[in-house]
């Protein structure tokens, strides 16, 4: 393949990122919405555990378990900004 070729993949796949990150966070409300009806807390270490467990049993590279977890890392707390705003501008 040659670099044009590789590159249009790879902008393919920043396109899937992006609308898989917003639909993500779209249920990330859905959830914050759900925690505020039944009064929990947005941060729930538990739960985080669980996905970056999850993910590092998933992960066959080539990204190493570490590069896996911040990216999730990252992630997990742009949705968990996200449904705090959301709930602070429900108030």
């Amino acid at each position: 393949m040659d670099i044009n070729t590789i590159r249009k993949k790879i902008n393919q796949l920043d396109d899937d990122l992006l609308q898989l990150f917003n639909q993500r966070a779209a249920l990330a409300l859905e959830i914050g919405e759900e925690k505020g009806k039944l009064g929990l807390p947005i941060y729930d270490p538990s739960r985080e555990k669980l996905i970056f467990a999850r993910m590092q049993e998933d992960n066959q590279g080539p990204l190493d378990n570490s590069a896996i977890i911040r990216l999730f890392e990252r992630v997990i707390d742009e949705s968990r900004s996200l449904e705090r705003t959301h709930s602070k501008g429900d108030s």
